[in-house]
Formats: C-alpha cells, structure tokens, sequence
C-alpha cells in the first residue's frame, strides 16, 4: 500500500488540481517528502521539463508546491487535444501521434496501465506520499471498463479517497450521494472524507447541509472551502492570465493557508495514515 489518497471530484472542474496543491503545499510545509501525480491528463496547457518531455501544467505547479523537481513520473500520459475529437498521445515521454478516442481506449488502455504502475513505483520508491489527483468523476458508469484516472488508481495505489464537490454550481449535495451511490460498494468503501469547495457567504448557513451528508452517507465532511479568486494560481484548463501576487507573498503558502484554514486537518492526516483500512 501507498502512503497517500486520492481526491476524486463528483464532476470536471470541481478544483481537484487546486486541492492537491494546497495539500502538497501543506505536507510539505510539514518536512513530508510528498510528489503530486495524475495518471493522465488531457489538457492542452503543459510545461516542457529539462529532458524535453513534456507534462500537464497541472503537475508542474504541484511539484512546485511540493517544494520538490517535477518528473515525468508524476503526469505519465499527456493527452492534448489537437481538434475536438483527437488528442496528440504521449505515454512515459513516447509519442503516438494523433488519434480519436475510440482508438486511444482500444489500443493503449494496457500500456497505460503499465505506465501508471511504472510511475507509481517509482514515486513511492522516492516519496512518503504522495496525493493524486483524479479525472472528472469516478461515477462515469459507461467509462469504467477501461478508465484509467480514477478507481482503477486508487486501486493500484491502495490508497484511500477525498471526495470533492462543487458548491457553486448548486446540487453540490445531490452531487455527493449520487456519486457515492453508483460506486461499486469496494470503491464506495476507498472513500473517507468529502470536501465542499468553491463555498459563498456564510459557512454556518450550510451546518445542516454538513449534518445531512454526514448522516446520509457516513462519510465525515472535512472541509467547507470558501471561494477564492485572486489566489494567483493557473488552474488546470484556464487559458486566461492570473494575477500575480505581491512580491513578499507566495502563492502556494496563501492557498495552501487558506485551505487549511477551512479542513479538518489532523482528520485528513489520519485518514493518510490510516489508509483504506480506516
């Protein structure tokens, strides 16, 4: 088993990068040899490392965040999309050219999930832990034969999950149950602690929300994360230019601050420590 967990997201863009930044910030603030890790990423936004490999922007400033080199290791398989239904295909640094997604699923779902194992290995041979961070949600019910981003992840890893929610596109509870309600009972079973993010107003006005998902799922929220615009950090998919902070503060100390601010943090240690077996 792998020190670490997985953030999972009950849909694209709920800020599962941002999380894992603060998270990474925070383990490392804490002297934890900690590495970020998505096992593949499908974004047109990467930085090019020393050797000329190319990995998500994602992961890059997670590593930064880390306060550690980022490595091809930590992003495994770069897709990036050259029209709105082919992607330019790379796995460990090797290119594979332009394909649809029909044929990327039906030719290189076994060499992903080598290179995921690779990479895994590799990490924890390296790291105390290491936070991964998923793709879209794990309750894509049509995708699950053959994902490769979410449980078959935390699988591989054997590490326990954070379920985060988007509260400010609404449904945010609704979202909640409905994910956990389509896991497998084995993958229900990974998740720990769920997350409430991009919060506005008053944190109190949503204490029966939190008792609600508490005792609905009997899964313990660890988090409510108010909405924070000027943290100075591209997001994974953001084209637009982010303002930078002033020069006597960084980035990843503020975010990670402010997130930490707003969870339970000696929970989500435990949960760390304590693996799936909590």
């Amino acid at each position: 088993m792998m020190n670490g967990l997985i953030v999972l997201g009950t849909a694209s863009d709920s800020g599962k990068s941002m999380i894992c930044t603060a998270l990474c910030r925070i383990l490392a603030d804490e002297q934890v040899q900690v590495a970020p890790f998505k096992s593949q990423n499908l974004s047109p936004f990467t930085v090019t490392l020393e050797n000329g490999i190319e990995i998500s922007r994602a992961q890059y400033i997670q590593a930064l965040a880390a306060r550690t080199k980022p490595t091809l290791y930590m992003n495994p398989i770069m897709l990036k999309p050259s029209s709105p239904m082919h992607t330019e295909v790379s796995i460990l640094g090797g290119h594979f050219g332009v394909r649809d997604g029909f044929a990327y699923r039906d030719m290189f779902f076994d060499q992903a999930v080598g290179a995921i194992r690779h990479s895994l290995k590799k990490l924890s041979e390296k790291y105390e832990t290491v936070i991964i961070e998923g793709a879209g949600s794990p309750a894509e019910v049509n995708l699950n034969d053959r994902e490769v981003v979410n449980m078959r992840v935390a699988e591989m890893a054997d590490v326990p999950a954070l379920l985060l929610a988007d509260i400010d596109r609404g449904g945010a509870i609704a979202s909640i149950v409905g994910t956990l309600q389509l896991l497998a009972p084995e993958h229900r079973a990974r998740v720990k602690g769920i997350i409430v993010n991009k919060f506005h107003g008053d944190i109190a006005f949503f204490q029966d929300g939190i008792e609600f998902i508490e005792s609905y799922t009997g899964i313990p929220v660890v988090g409510v994360i108010p909405f924070k615009e000027d943290h100075g950090i591209e997001e994974e998919d953001m084209d637009r230019p982010v303002s930078n902070s002033p020069a006597h503060i960084d980035r990843y100390d503020a975010w990670a601050e402010h997130v930490k601010c707003h969870l339970n943090w000696p929970l989500v240690k435990e949960i760390i420590a304590q693996g799936v077996s909590r």
